[in-house]
């Protein structure tokens, strides 16, 4: 028995594994290019494509999958979004749109050439530039990229971030509601505007790695899913914009801190200081992509830096081989590129390693007087850190007590635990928290 086009019938198995495939590898792509076919609609794309995806599955078993699955969805995308708009009367530029849509439906399907790809990309630079537009809220930015660009759910991400669904499917129709009434183009920055707007599609990403790699509540230490996340947006965006050293900082920052992952949290699930890590449990082949990344990024760069200073971690044959002198100067070159005070703190835990603890406490001292950081957990974490290894117990057992009253992850909750306990009896250095 053959299909209408003389292919073969797939098995229901094999029909959904096309899918899943093409939604992982075209999604994207896809829905870039019907956004700006649809005049930049991001709710009308996004249920067209959707229903474009659940008509493949029974077109597909029935017919077989097609040589060119990705035009099928645009094309099957298309024309649900043309159906739509017909029964949508409330539009005002409805007649526009259809006008669009049936003149790209009538045409012949082009072969994929060097500029088909090339407009390809610029659909989904686009998107990109898009969802992480200054005039949307940081929080709105993080969760319609990920909704838009990675192709995550709304439960998905509101797992992730561990807020309610319909909270966060509430802030995904805020932001595109505010695409569309504040008439913000669909289009990548022009050459003056680019390099703030591509910092802050860079934050997005970092924000959205650095969720996962070390979360803010619940009980676990990495989730895993958002790490992967930022670094498939990262290697897109590497793809994208080649010759932007910055991309491939951040890139080689996600790859280098990520090839850790599983060598982080131990058979019992707690927490593993990077000294104490198994390296046989890096993931190698991924420290040698972000070194690679890590020499395209040519521009000392923040993320460039902080990759650097990931990459000395990881080179080095022992913890005791650790060339902490080289690190220290490199959050302070960063310090002075992108002062935070999550850098000062790392510099000063350098420091101490390189130098001494008293070094580090004195580098500490303007942040403890600072009173609005007096509730930033890792300062505490970090100030107890350095008076244990300078020999003041009491102080760092107070310390430590202010760390925990500020932390709200589980396993960080355990790890603080475990050290403040241990201060009265011998104590195997476990290095600075907030590192």
């Amino acid at each position: 028995m053959s299909g209408r086009d003389g292919t073969r019938p797939e098995s229901d198995d094999a029909a959904a594994a096309a899918v899943d495939r093409v939604f992982r590898t075209e999604r994207t792509a896809v829905l870039a290019t019907l956004i700006r076919q649809v005049g930049g609609d991001f709710q009308l794309a996004e249920d067209a494509l959707q229903e474009a995806f659940a008509a493949a599955l029974t077109a597909w078993r029935r017919d077989g999958v097609p040589d060119r699955a990705g035009a099928w969805i645009t094309v099957a995308a298309r024309r649900r979004a043309v159906d739509r708009l017909r029964r949508d009367r409330s539009l005002a530029d409805r007649a526009a749109r259809l006008a669009e849509l049936v003149r790209l439906d009538g045409q012949e399907h082009p072969p994929v050439t060097d500029d088909a790809v090339g407009a390809l990309d610029d659909h989904r630079l686009r998107l990109i530039f898009t969802c992480c537009h200054p005039a949307l809220d940081p929080n709105a930015r993080v969760a319609l990229t990920l909704r838009t660009v990675g192709g995550l759910t709304t439960r998905e991400i509101a797992r992730a971030f561990l807020v309610a669904e319909p909270t966060m499917g509430k802030r995904i129709v805020r932001a595109k509601r505010k695409i569309a009434t504040a008439h913000i183009r669909y289009r990548i920055p022009v050459q003056t505007e680019l390099p703030d707007r591509l910092r802050g599609v860079l934050r997005v990403i970092y924000l959205i790695f650095n969720e996962g790699y070390s979360a803010g509540d619940g009980d676990r230490l990495v989730r895993g899913e958002l790490c992967g996340e930022a670094i498939r947006l990262g290697r897109l965006l590497s793809e994208l914009l080649p010759g932007e050293t910055e991309v491939w900082g951040l890139l080689a920052l996600l790859l280098l801190n990520d090839a850790r992952r599983a060598a982080r949290v131990g058979a019992d699930g707690g927490y593993v200081s990077l000294e104490d890590q198994d390296p046989a449990l890096w993931e190698h082949d991924r420290i040698r992509e972000g070194l690679r990344a890590l020499r395209r990024a040519t521009s000392p760069g923040p993320y460039q830096l902080q990759a650097a200073i990931a990459a000395l971690h990881l080179q080095a044959s022992a913890p005791t081989g650790v060339d902490w002198a080289r690190i220290a100067q490199l959050y302070d070159a960063l310090a002075q590129l992108a002062p935070s005070p999550v850098v000062a703190i790392n510099h000063a835990a350098s420091v101490a390693f390189a130098d001494g603890p008293r070094a580090g406490l004195a580098l500490l001292e303007p942040l403890l007087e600072d009173t609005r950081l007096a509730g930033y957990q890792p300062l505490h974490a970090t100030h107890a850190e350095l008076l244990r290894r300078d020999g003041d117990v009491r102080a760092a057992a107070r310390a430590y007590e202010r760390a925990l009253e500020l932390t709200s992850n589980a396993l960080e909750r355990t790890e603080l635990l475990r050290r403040l306990h241990g201060l009265p009896g011998h104590v195997q250095n476990p290095g600075p928290a907030a590192t």
